[in-house]
């Protein structure tokens, strides 16, 4: 597969229903909130975590990965280990430029750091790669309310917790949810940061495909119900674009209907979509 040659950008809509989106560990691992406006935050690490767990299901069975399609940033992995593979791959490690091959041999074998790149000068010294794919943070349309909710164990974890309730055997916890969010991320791919990385046309198809998928296989009781609503990618005819990414970014709505008071589903908003005069070489391609 050739590595991609044009900009593109993307918007992708999610929402979540009865569920914790991104908790905040500093407070109290609470759904993330601007203090200021109430609106809702998802990070770029959260959903990236998303991507990469998918395409672990999608290109790795039994601990092991289809060529190329590797994890670099596994959960409870070691990336000075990880680092070790390249130098142990290579043929003569103490060459002036073992760094960069290195470094290339992690491009070559993590779809996550030929993807989102990667700070890899810790300990076993692979360099640094800069990724074309690029998240910002995700932002509700409207301000969220997170409830506090109670929940029960009918179990404690030692003898001596029950001893302490004379065998009630109970252990009570809380846990912090969103009724309802409509989200909406921005994200950015770069043809030259792709020729860097080796991002191909192949890598590109199983990113939108995660993106798509992604929440379908993260389903939990705390997260709730998730799931990704819309798609939009911006093909740009140029590698260094033919509009800027916000305008076009700005062409996809989604506002409360007139006789919702408060949204409680996808269905209570109005989701449009200004495809009218769009700018020369851009190409809309709706992928959900």
């Amino acid at each position: 597969m050739s590595v991609i040659d044009k900009r593109y950008d993307f918007t992708l809509l999610f929402d979540v229903k009865n569920g914790n989106p991104n908790g905040d560990p500093d407070a109290g691992n609470a759904p993330r909130i601007d203090p200021e406006t109430g609106y809702g935050l998802v990070s770029d690490v959260c959903l990236k975590r998303k991507i990469r767990n998918f395409i672990c299901l999608a290109k790795g069975t039994n601990g092991s990965f289809d060529p190329g399609y590797d994890i670099y940033v596994k959960e409870r992995s070691i990336l000075n280990l990880q680092h070790q593979r390249a130098y142990d791959a290579l043929k003569e490690p103490k060459a002036k430029d073992a760094q960069e091959q290195a470094r290339q041999w992690m491009c070559q074998n993590f779809f996550d750091i030929r993807m989102f790149g990667a700070v890899m000068t810790t300990g076993v010294n692979c360099g640094q790669v800069r990724g074309p794919v690029q998240l910002a943070f995700a932002q509700s349309k409207d301000p969220i309310v997170s409830l506090e909710q109670t929940v029960t164990r009918m179990a404690v974890t030692t003898e001596k917790e029950s001893e302490k309730q004379d065998g009630g055997n109970r252990t009570m916890g809380r846990k912090e949810i969103v009724p309802y969010g409509l989200y909406e991320v921005h994200g950015f791919i770069s043809p030259h940061l792709a020729a860097d990385t080796g991002f191909n046309e192949a890598d590109l198809a199983l990113l939108w495909q995660s993106l798509m998928m992604m929440f379908e296989h993260d389903h939990s009781a705390a997260r709730g119900e998730m799931a990704s609503r819309r798609l939009i990618v911006f093909e740009h005819e140029s590698p260094l674009g033919n509009a800027p990414s916000h305008r076009l970014f700005e062409r996809l709505s989604a506002t409360r209907k007139e006789n919702v008071e408060v949204a409680r589903a996808y269905s209570d908003y109005d989701v449009v979509f200004d495809d009218s005069d769009l700018p020369k070489g851009i190409t809309v391609d709706h992928k959900l």
